[in-house]
């Protein structure tokens, strides 16, 4: 396994999206089996308007459409640059239990893509964040939970 040429291709497309006009960032994820490329991706947040399309948002999404599979955990990902709270959580939930990553949060920061704020919001109680959070309907809500519960066929993740 050659980390240096995967890191080279997740960087390759950083660059590409700039030139796309996305951002800095890429993302290469390789199957630890085949030894194969399973998922890529670059970002696109100016690109499709939409703050979700971070580079390992975008090589996640493939490598599990590519896979028919949620789960990534036969997986590594290597990224241009160390993932924001988002894609940090999403490579949680994909199971992915490697990465490898170029540039730091701290250079991200340097260069205008701050996300410490996100970490220290998520450190507060719910009633002292800046974005209003409140419970609402519960009752309702509980009827789809006690459904999931009783699912026969339920796929859990």
């Amino acid at each position: 396994m050659d980390h240096d040429s995967y890191m080279k291709k997740a960087c390759e497309l950083a660059e590409k999206s700039i030139q796309k006009g996305g951002g800095p960032f890429g993302c290469v994820i390789l199957d630890k089996t085949t030894g194969e490329i399973q998922g890529e991706g670059h970002n696109h947040v100016a690109i499709l308007h939409d703050p979700t399309k971070h580079a390992e948002m975008v090589a996640i999404s493939d490598a599990c459409q590519k896979s028919q599979s949620f789960d990534l955990s036969n997986c590594i990902l290597y990224t241009s640059c160390e993932p924001c709270p988002m894609c940090l959580a999403a490579i949680y939930w994909a199971h992915i239990d490697t990465v490898y990553y170029g540039n730091t949060k701290q250079d991200a920061a340097h260069i205008g893509f701050d996300d410490q704020f996100i970490y220290d919001e998520f450190a507060k109680p719910v009633e002292q964040r800046k974005i209003k959070m409140e419970q609402r309907g519960k009752e309702e809500a509980s009827v789809a939970f006690q459904c999931w519960m009783q699912k026969k066929d339920k796929i859990p993740y």
